[in-house]
Formats: structure tokens, sequence, C-alpha cells
């Protein structure tokens, strides 16, 4: 596949793109600062920003899928909607965040008393994104959304799939590599299981 990555120099999506390209698809990695990304045989990395929709449409226009990985409150929701819509690209797949699973029916992990502040107004604006692809009458999207820790780790090829409810492991503990996050993003984008739906990843 053709895949323009938006955010590919970050953490979570230069794990993304090294999956993408050991798969053999040909990555467009979309950066505000290509001097923080190494490009190669399979990864050409462009300068844009996720919040102009115009410019965006441009750079992602002819490509097979757009995955964005940019951080929500880095990027613009709408705009990322519309330039996937202007430019015709067949499907959007989103970097999630973990803070809109469900902790108890109706009851949003951001919305308990636990959940860091600091982390908050990053939660709201992905729960946000979420909202509004889920009111898209015909968009072909989907959104993966972490487990609650989301750290740097191995690539165990072990891990659950869940739905809108935070996955916990047998201590209770909720979280995921990134490395094994890209993998079953990768999976999702050559193997289409959830499309307009969320889904989530976990041990």
């Amino acid at each position: 596949m053709r895949i323009a990555l938006i955010g590919a120099s970050g953490n979570v999506g230069s794990r993304l793109a090294a999956e993408f390209v050991a798969r053999g698809h040909t990555v467009t990695g979309i950066v505000r600062y290509p001097e923080n990304a190494t490009p190669s045989e399979r990864l050409c990395i462009v300068k844009g920003d996720a919040r102009d929709a115009t410019a965006l449409a441009a750079l992602i226009a002819g490509h097979d899928v757009v995955v964005s990985s940019a951080r929500h409150l880095d990027s613009d929701a709408r705009s990322t909607i519309d330039a996937v819509k202007t430019a015709r690209v067949p499907r959007l797949v989103v970097v999630g965040g973990a803070g809109s699973l469900e902790v108890a029916p109706g009851k949003k992990l951001l919305d308990t008393l636990e959940f860091p502040a600091a982390y908050k107004p990053e939660a709201v604006a992905g729960a946000a994104f979420l909202d509004l692809l889920r009111a898209e009458p015909e968009l072909d999207w989907t959104y993966v959304s972490p487990s609650a820790e989301f750290v740097a780790g191995q690539r165990t090829q072990r891990f659950r799939l869940g739905g809108n409810e935070l996955l916990t492991d047998a201590r209770g503990r909720s979280w995921i590599s990134m490395e094994d996050y890209a993998l079953a993003l990768a999976d999702e984008l050559e193997k289409p299981a959830h499309r307009r739906q969320r889904f989530t990843v976990g041990y």
C-alpha cells in the first residue's frame, strides 16, 4: 500500500513507519520538522501541518490510506477529516487515546478521579476526534486506542484486541508497548476488521 503517515517522527509514528516499511509498504511521512526524521528507501519525509486542510489534502492525494499519529493537541481533527475527504483517500486510521475507553458502562477513563490532570487536555481532544468520526456518514475510518499505559517496549506479538472497554491484564494493569500497538494497527490496515469502529489493544 501507499500509506500517508501524519506524525511519522513521533514516538508512535516512528514505530508505525518502521512496521509499515518492514512489511513492504511505501510510506510518506508527514512531519512539521523534517530534520527530526530519517528517510529511507520506502519512507519519504515531507513537511506538512495537519491543521492546514488544504495543504494536507495535496500531500495525501494518491495514497491508499492516511494514518494520523500526531498528538491531538498538535493537530486538528476536523482539518484531518476534511483533507482526507477532499483528497478522496479511501481510508483514515487514527492513533487514538485510552481516555475515551470505558471503565464501566457509560463512564470513560478520563472521567475517573485517578486520571492524571496533566494528560486530560490531550485525552479530551482525542475523545472529540472519535466523536467527529462517529458522526461522519460515509467516511471509512478506524480509531485505534492503546491501553492506559502506552510505553516503549518489545514487539512480543502477544496481545489482545477489545472494543470500547479498557483492557486490563490478570493483575489489573492496563498497558501495551508501542511496538505491539504498531503491529496491531498494521494488521488492521492489511486485513480490515474494524471499519467505522474503534478498537483497543492491550495485554
